[in-house]
């Protein structure tokens, strides 16, 4: 459980005013001290991350988040950062503090809450130090729509039934997807290309490898894992015919060459832009490359941060593809980390990463707002296929993401 990465994990935020005791909930729920506790109003400044298990639900990530009544110029930008969290979260808590009540402040981030559709699970705090009467919490529950737990995060009274909230509360639906588990059944044999370079961690494969290996043994298939010069020689030592191959993208023109054409072959890449997000649509990104040219701007996007190599993917390999394809020069912008623009209608792409840093629903929430932009957008691998022309063999197991492709829905 430790070791399950964040982007797998229940995120959970907690949301509320200033000095409500967001940061006393979260303390209390993991029974350590993860967030500075001040009578001060607005220790906490930047969002906090927490890791832990929470049985039964498993691995969840607490988020503790600057209070929504914020003041100043500096306020206003931590505020910002509290309302961006919510693009992330699965489970919301709203801690109201028991003297003050549901006023204009906690009132305006649930409906903010509801609008994105997350679950939430109402928390009045301090009830050791004002009790709020019974009828007026079934108001606000009436009113709001919302079930309140009443606790303490001092004394710790009510932290379990704040914790069977959760439980309850808790979203399961993204929790069954499966990776790669419905494309491989019981005793097939999945073979996973991973080609071993410079930019592989030493010792160690890279997370959608991982997560890939252990969905397939999650499912009772038999994974075999190989380098792509000696991908022909695993599948004539096999005895049968392996259900799928996967393949990192790097690898594909490779791959695609060795691998028989009555089996199948697809990316870790496309097959985690399903798993995160929405295949259709960046498959969809795919066709609009047709429609670039010279001078149009186009926005790289990654996840997550860290050192480029020299012929990095997202500020040489792709620009060089893309330009090669419109045959003229493009204007490019990056985002990477938590950056994700709001404002997008100024380009005519988006070229994202697979998504392996971060969850679903900030995964969804990203391809959301290029939709309702107009902004059509592909991820790493599927635009590394189309690039190669391999991707129309890459999505044979995806039927629906393949007539996509052929513009038949």
């Amino acid at each position: 459980m430790n070791t399950t990465p964040k982007s797998e994990r229940l995120h959970i935020a907690v949301f509320g005013r200033r000095n409500a005791g967001k940061s006393s909930i979260i303390n209390a729920l993991t029974n350590q001290s993860v967030s500075l506790v001040s009578d001060v109003a607005g220790t906490t400044t930047d969002p906090v991350y927490k890791s832990m298990e929470l049985l039964p639900i498993g691995p969840v990530l607490f988020i503790d988040t600057a209070g929504v009544d914020d003041v100043g110029e500096l306020g206003q930008m931590r505020v910002k950062k509290t309302y961006e969290v919510l693009n992330k979260t699965d489970l919301a808590l709203l801690v109201v503090d028991s003297s003050q009540g549901m006023e204009e402040y906690e009132k305006d981030i649930l409906n903010r809450i509801k609008e994105k559709k997350i679950p939430v699970v109402g928390v009045v705090n301090k009830a050791d130090l004002c009790e709020v009467p019974e009828s007026e919490i079934q108001l606000w529950e009436k009113e709001w729509g919302i079930k309140f737990v009443k606790v303490s995060a001092l004394s710790k009274r009510g932290i379990s039934d704040l914790k069977r909230a959760i439980v309850v509360n808790a979203p399961y639906e993204d929790r069954e997807m499966t990776i790669v588990g419905d494309l491989v059944r019981d005793g097939q044999i999945a073979v996973l290309v991973v080609p071993i370079d410079k930019a592989a961690p030493k010792g160690r494969l890279i997370l959608p490898q991982q997560q890939v290996i252990r969905d397939i043994l999650d499912h009772d298939a038999i994974a075999v894992v190989t380098k792509e010069h000696e991908l022909k020689q695993t599948l004539d030592s096999l005895g049968r015919k392996p259900a799928l191959v996967i393949t990192d993208s790097q690898a594909f023109l490779k791959v695609d060459a060795d691998t028989p054409k009555d089996i199948p072959m697809t990316s870790f890449s496309i097959l985690f832009a399903r798993y995160k997000g929405d295949l259709n649509q960046l498959v969809a990104g795919a066709k609009a490359i047709e429609g670039l040219k010279p001078g149009d701007k186009v926005l790289i996007a990654e996840a997550c941060t860290h050192h480029r190599q020299a012929d990095d993917i997202a500020t040489v390999k792709i620009p060089r593809w893309l330009r090669q394809l419109v045959g003229g020069d493009l204007e490019f912008s990056w985002a990477s980390g938590g950056d994700f623009p709001e404002d997008l209608e100024e380009y005519k792409l988006i070229v994202h990463c697979g998504g392996c840093m971060i969850n679903r629903r900030e995964m969804m929430y990203r391809l959301s707002v290029a939709a309702e932009k107009g902004v059509p957008i592909v991820n790493y691998g599927v635009l590394i296929a189309y690039v190669l022309g391999v991707l129309d063999r890459a999505l044979d197991p995806f039927p629906l993401a393949k007539m996509t492709f052929h513009g038949l829905v």
